[in-house]
């Protein structure tokens, strides 16, 4: 399946090389556009259909994604799963849902997300999930490009795990070496 999702990825033009700013703050050689993907409804439909097929016994209440990709995949997961999708937003520090979107206490929820790096928005929408009572049943993403395996104290599926070098930026080699810093969704 793997090899099937990565194809989907690179038919899309997803996969970019060069020297990328991730929005963690972070340095990275390689950046996954997910919005290359969810520019295509087949495309999502599909990534999300392995998401919603893994957590589809789990009784889910409500699928909830950060902003701004995590929207699209909650929308089109929940769809699938038959339930709400939902998203919370940036406020301050931290993300909320507004918009009257609810969670009751003890409503089970399924967070999505499109590329996992270091999990904050992850976190973060946890702790907006937690802070209303619902009850975190699972985490599904579309790549998983992490270093090292992260604990959200929530099972964890993606539909690829792709472990991907990332530097600070005091400690960056692409850096070191005069390559431009591309931050991407910044204007041309």
């Amino acid at each position: 399946m793997s090899d099937e999702v990565l194809e989907i990825f690179k038919t899309a033009g997803a996969i970019k090389e060069g020297h990328f700013l991730l929005a963690s703050g972070l340095h990275s050689p390689v950046y996954w556009e997910k919005f290359r993907i969810l520019q295509y409804p087949d495309f999502t439909e599909r990534l999300c259909r392995l998401i919603a097929q893994h957590f589809k016994r789990q009784k889910i209440d409500v699928v909830a994604g950060p902003t701004t990709g995590g929207i699209i995949l909650a929308f089109e997961t929940a769809r699938q799963l038959g339930t709400r999708g939902i998203f919370a937003e940036k406020e301050g520090g931290a993300r909320v849902f507004r918009r009257d979107f609810e969670i009751a206490p003890g409503q089970r929820v399924l967070i999505v997300d499109d590329i996992l790096t270091t999990g904050s928005s992850l976190r973060e929408t946890i702790n907006a999930v937690d802070t209303l009572g619902g009850t975190v049943i699972g985490i599904g993403v579309l790549v998983d490009r992490s270093e090292k395996n992260l604990d959200f104290n929530a099972p964890l599926f993606s539909c690829l795990r792709a472990p991907t070098t990332v530097y600070s930026p005091q400690e960056c080699p692409l850096c070191a070496a005069g390559i431009p810093l591309v931050k991407p969704g910044a204007p041309s």
